[in-house]
């Protein structure tokens, strides 16, 4: 299969991730959903490092990646989760999309050693499109009640990006996302263990929240690595980069279909300057 065909596939998964988080959340805590979700995608990344490596055992970063990793993929979800239970989904999926230009602000200044004005400038129009989005048009009189969700969601953006700027400065030799993932799945089974033992008498959640935390855990946090990993190997990154960009409006556009959530212009809007702002300062860095 062709390259950009797996990079497609892997933003296929990504673009899920808001609806199928929306799904899970109308019947799971954050406790909950952190294991439901966490628990299948490590088995299924040790199992395919099982057959790929026909051995059970995973490459182990040091103390200090291993950190890195846990911040960027646990606390990179955990407050991607309590973004979502705590602002409207359209919303608090395009907020957490501002990762796009933040990676471009934050690797132009670490690549010319220092603040240009055209960095100033693409920060400035990405931040922008976050206040259409939180505003609605409404000026700067938005909504306070989803405050705290909108704070979690502009924070998904600094989390991951700073993640993958210092993860890519560091060049790891081996794939460690299994093992980051195997640290998230430990650390939320230790959160639902203490949940479970605050509720008293626990109650199993509905069949349709569990389908739809286990599918988060199989496809965007799974399977979607390892179509990325055989797409960034195999295809042409430059290509691969701006088809990442496909992520946040097809991921509005399933929000819209699967939890019929109408999208306003003002966040159409608002997606569209982080996207431009991203777009940008991806060409600044290529020139």
């Amino acid at each position: 299969m062709h390259p950009h065909l797996y990079a497609f596939g892997a933003i296929l998964c990504w673009a899920s991730l808001p609806a199928a988080t929306g799904n899970a959340l109308d019947g799971l805590s954050i406790p909950e959903l952190l294991f439901f979700s966490f628990v299948p995608a490590a088995l299924y990344l040790v199992a395919q490092e099982a057959v790929l490596r026909r051995s059970f055992r995973i490459p182990v970063p040091s103390l200090r990646v291993s950190l890195l990793g846990i911040a960027g993929i646990f606390g990179y979800h955990w407050v991607y989760y309590l973004a979502l239970a705590h602002a409207p989904i359209v919303e608090g999926a395009i907020l957490a999309t501002t990762w796009s230009f933040w990676i471009v602000v934050i690797s132009s200044v670490l690549h010319f050693r220092g603040v240009r004005i055209s960095t100033i400038g693409l920060a400035a129009l990405g931040m922008y499109g976050a206040y259409l989005v939180i505003s609605g048009g409404r000026g700067l009189s938005f909504d306070a009640a989803y405050g705290v969700g909108y704070a979690y969601a502009l924070s998904c953006g600094l989390i991951w990006s700073g993640f993958s700027v210092a993860l890519s400065r560091l060049r790891p030799e081996e794939d460690y996302m299994p093992a980051f993932t195997v640290y998230a799945a430990c650390i939320s089974t230790g959160m639902f263990a203490a949940h479970v033992l605050g509720a008293g008498d626990y109650i199993l959640p509905s069949s349709s929240s569990l389908l739809a935390a286990v599918y988060l855990g199989l496809v965007p946090l799974g399977l979607s690595f390892t179509l990325w990993n055989r797409a960034i190997v195999r295809g042409n990154m430059a290509v691969i980069g701006y088809l990442s960009y496909l992520t946040p409006p097809l991921a509005v556009l399933l929000v819209a279909v699967v939890r019929q959530v109408p999208v306003s212009v003002y966040a159409l809007a608002g997606l569209a300057c982080i996207l431009v702002a991203a777009v940008l300062g991806r060409r600044q860095m290529s020139a």
